[in-house]
């Protein structure tokens, strides 16, 4: 299938090739501002899909709302007519097309412009109505309140905020080029005359911007998001994509001692924590148990034994690990245990524990396996 996406230099579209590439579609003409403009003749003779994402925003002048959006969709359409090539057509519009601005006026305009052209070809048409799109690649600082705050918070830049509790209605980029790729199917999300995101998610400017702030924070608390709510975990992976080049990376603490090193990885609200424990040859680590608290061991480098005592008996009960075959040993409550590095050098033991450490109620009690 040869498809034509215009504006393939913008937000939406470049996320939208990549996925189109990504499942082997090869015949892509990209038509942007820098394309040469005899190629759209070429690309719209050609063209099995229209995927219509150009359009403007921000211009300088009033009038290029016009000339950028209706103008341009007037262009597209002919040059379709002239190679008598009824392809379905997508055009990204946007809900301020109900409103009386200029923007709202060019994206209306555009969408009688495909409705007419529609009626006159019998070319199917699909007008998406989008609200605010946000997730990677989106310019910061020009039309995306999130492509902003993630930018700027990112790197400890002031943030203006007006009124905290205005409602945005947002899309996720993923959802949308998932919508927009069953499109090529005939399985568009169809509301009426107009096309929907099945997917819109609703919040406030305030709670957006105290999920950034939380997120970088998390660096520090080695925590992560709640990630059971679909928006937080889509905002992470967006903010993620704004950090600076030179700060992907952040520092641990680790807890050295002549026995090795504790080191806390990751800590969440309602699944535990992550650690890394590393022990040097001979050593042993633990002994003691907990009534509630119960943990995972999983050793990735070295070999060693793991070993159990219930309180109230004398059996111990041992588990040889090691690196050679990853296994996973749950460690129950009310067993004292421990873990014996019997290599020659260092074992690494990746350990989740069912809860965060609470320094008042530790839940830990001493005991010799």
């Amino acid at each position: 299938m040869r498809i034509l996406v215009t504006g393939s230099k913008g937000f939406i579209a470049k996320n939208l090739i990549a996925e189109l590439k990504s499942r082997g579609y090869s015949e892509i003409f990209e038509f942007s501002r820098q394309t040469d403009s005899t190629l759209l003749d070429e690309y719209c003779e050609k063209a099995d899909f229209i995927y219509h994402l150009a359009g403007v925003n921000r211009p300088k002048e009033k009038a290029e709302f016009m000339k950028g959006n209706f103008e341009f969709t007037s262009i597209l359409l002919k040059t379709l007519k002239k190679y008598n090539n009824n392809c379905p057509i997508m055009i990204s519009s946007s809900t301020q097309a109900q409103l009386n601005n200029p923007y709202g006026v060019s994206k209306k305009s555009s969408e009688d412009l495909l409705f007419e052209y529609s009626k006159e070809t019998r070319a199917k048409v699909l007008v998406y109505r989008l609200p605010n799109v946000f997730g990677k690649w989106c310019k910061p600082n020009y039309n995306s309140v999130i492509a902003t705050y993630c930018h700027n918070i990112s790197r400890n830049i002031p943030i203006a905020m007006n009124d905290s509790s205005i409602q945005l209605s947002l899309v996720y980029i993923d959802d949308l080029v998932t919508d927009l790729i069953n499109a090529l199917y005939g399985c568009e999300n169809r509301v009426g005359e107009f096309c929907e995101i099945p997917v819109i998610h609703r919040i406030t400017l305030g709670e957006i911007k105290d999920l950034i702030y939380s997120f970088k924070n998390s660096r520090e608390e080695h925590s992560i998001p709640q990630m059971s709510d679909t928006f937080t975990k889509k905002l992470y992976s967006t903010y993620l994509s704004y950090l600076p080049k030179d700060q992907f990376s952040y520092d641990l603490k680790m807890n050295i001692d002549q026995r090795g090193s504790f080191t806390e990885f990751i800590k969440t609200a309602d699944r535990g924590q992550v650690s890394v424990n590393i022990s040097k040859p001979g050593i042993t680590k633990g002994n003691h148990w907990h009534h509630t608290k119960n943990e995972k061991f999983l050793v990735v480098n070295g070999n060693g034994v793991i070993r159990f005592r219930n309180i109230d008996s004398e059996e111990v009960i041992e588990y040889f690990v090691s690196d050679e075959k990853l296994e996973v040993v749950d460690i129950p409550v009310g067993y004292t245990h421990n873990i014996e590095n019997l290599g020659e050098t260092n074992m690494v033991t990746i350990m989740w524990v069912n809860e965060v450490f609470n320094p008042e109620k530790p839940d830990t009690f001493y005991l010799e396996v």
